[in-house]
């Protein structure tokens, strides 16, 4: 198969991901089993809920997904896909993470509403290419009770009580904590972005 494949482990609508998708242009394909992914051209781990749904892309799929990012083949993470993409997350201890970006996340502070759900905005920490052609301090929409930690791979942060990581990017690996498909134009121009990376074979990554 090619195209790019939309993980599917039951930790979410992927309606509307697969919507927004279309409407930048994407070829989308969800694989069945593992054998499926060394065809696609991306790969999307979307997702909402507690991060032990994750417990479900069992061993077979974390190679494929290793192996892929190993060929060069963009990853993006979504909400719940970001927070997979570091080694571990305090909600659901017992599980790994992908361990691509190190660091383990947190729940936000019980100072200030729990879960985060609406508008806040971005605050550019790096040069990003998932945001090329968006502005510091766009409005983007997120809906999460866990953070990522800040580190070198943080390309985006927003504040809820505490400072969190937004977006990351690190060679071929990316992820945003906020759901792009919600967050209106600039969401699009996020896919955008991705579905262009997995368009040009050639793309010069940024490094951080």
């Amino acid at each position: 198969m090619s195209g790019i494949a939309l993980i599917d482990y039951r930790a979410g609508n992927l309606t509307s991901v697969r919507k927004a998708l279309a409407a930048v242009g994407a070829d989308v394909f969800t694989p069945a089993t593992p054998s499926d992914l060394p065809g696609a051209r991306g790969i999307i781990v979307p997702g909402v809920g507690h991060f032990g749904a994750t417990r479900a892309i069992a061993a077979p799929w974390r190679d494929a997904i290793r192996d892929a990012v190993g060929r060069n083949v963009p990853l993006l993470g979504i909400c719940l896909g970001l927070q997979y993409l570091f080694d571990a997350s305090d909600e659901a201890p017992d599980v790994p993470g992908l361990g691509l970006l190190r660091g383990r996340c947190a729940l936000l502070p019980r100072t200030v509403k729990v879960p985060h759900v609406g508008w806040n905005d971005l605050r550019f920490e790096r040069p990003s290419t998932l945001l090329e052609g968006i502005a510091d301090r766009t409005q983007v929409y997120f809906t999460h009770s866990y953070a990522a930690p800040v580190t070198d791979a943080t390309s985006a942060t927003a504040e809820h009580g505490a400072r969190f990581a937004a977006v990351v990017e690190r060679d071929r690996v990316f992820g945003v904590q906020f759901h792009p498909e919600k967050s209106g134009d600039a969401g699009l121009r996020v896919l955008r972005s991705f579905v262009h990376l997995t368009n040009s074979p050639t793309h010069q990554f940024t490094k951080c």
